[in-house]
C-alpha cells in the first residue's frame, strides 16, 4: 500500500510482462483480457505510487503509440517474482498437507 493505493499485486506485475512483451498497454490489455483503461489505470495507480515510474509511454498517432518498462519497472518484477518463490518454497509442507484432503 502506497498512500491508500494498492501499489502492486498479481494482476500489476502480469500486466508489466504483457507490457514488456506486447510493447503497449493496449496490447498488454488484450493478453491480460482486461479493458484498456482497467490497464492504464493500473499502470497511473503504479506509477504515482514508486518514487520513479515503472512503465513510460508514448502518445499514439501518426507514428504510433507505444509502452515500455524502466529499468524500475523491470527490477520489481524480478524482486516480485522472487518474493512469489520465496513464499511457495516455505509454503511446500502446507500446501502438500493441503492435496492430502483434496478429492
Amino acid at each position: 500500500m502506497s498512500g491508500g493505493q494498492i501499489a502492486l499485486g498479481p494482476g500489476k506485475v502480469d500486466l508489466l510482462e504483457s507490457i514488456d512483451q506486447e510493447g503497449s498497454i493496449s496490447g498488454a490489455a488484450r493478453q491480460n483480457q482486461i479493458s484498456y483503461r482497467r490497464a492504464w489505470d493500473m499502470v497511473d495507480t503504479m506509477n504515482r505510487c514508486f518514487k520513479k515510474p515503472l512503465v513510460e509511454s508514448a502518445t499514439g498517432g501518426k507514428g504510433g503509440g507505444g509502452a515500455k518498462l524502466t529499468l524500475l519497472g523491470k527490477k520489481v518484477i524480478a524482486i516480485y517474482r522472487e518474493m512469489e518463490n520465496k513464499a511457495t518454497q516455505a509454503t511446500q509442507g502446507e500446501w502438500n498437507a493441503l492435496k492430502n484432503h483434496l478429492k
